[in-house]
């Protein structure tokens, strides 16, 4: 497996949060370490979402609210599926979690077997990753 999966694996997690969440990142690098693929995203919060996380109120309920819907937008059998096929392994589980100060994101996807990857994919703009 190559760097060019890993582009790839990027690419597909973008279309998949622009077509359950309504936006995908702005930039998004994915890296194979064993059974994981690590996705890093940054500029992943709307407007709305940076107004409201002035206050603690708002900010609670972001991140109650995205870290539910990423896990639940992966229980969906057509999504497990591409993501599967694409590295040839199962998913078993994933960990996400969003640091809003930054707008960073980062999701582990934990398959049943080590992924073979190249280096790092360099992290893109929304422009380069998303024709």
């Amino acid at each position: 497996m190559s760097n060019q999966v890993e582009h790839q694996f990027s690419r597909l997690v973008r279309e998949i949060r622009k077509q359950y969440v309504g936006n995908g990142p702005e930039k998004i690098r994915t890296r194979f370490v064993g059974s994981w693929a690590i996705i890093e995203m940054k500029g992943n919060l709307t407007e709305v979402e940076k107004w409201m996380i002035d206050s603690d109120e708002g900010r609670k309920m972001i991140q109650e609210t995205r870290t539910k819907m990423v896990k639940d937008i992966y229980k969906r059998a057509e999504v497990v599926e591409k993501l599967e096929n694409l590295v040839g392994a199962k998913l078993i589980t994933l960990f996400s979690d969003i640091n809003m100060d930054a707008d960073l994101a980062i999701t582990v996807y934990v398959f049943d077997r080590k992924i073979e990857g190249g280096k790092p994919s360099p992290l893109q703009p929304a422009k380069r990753m998303c024709m």
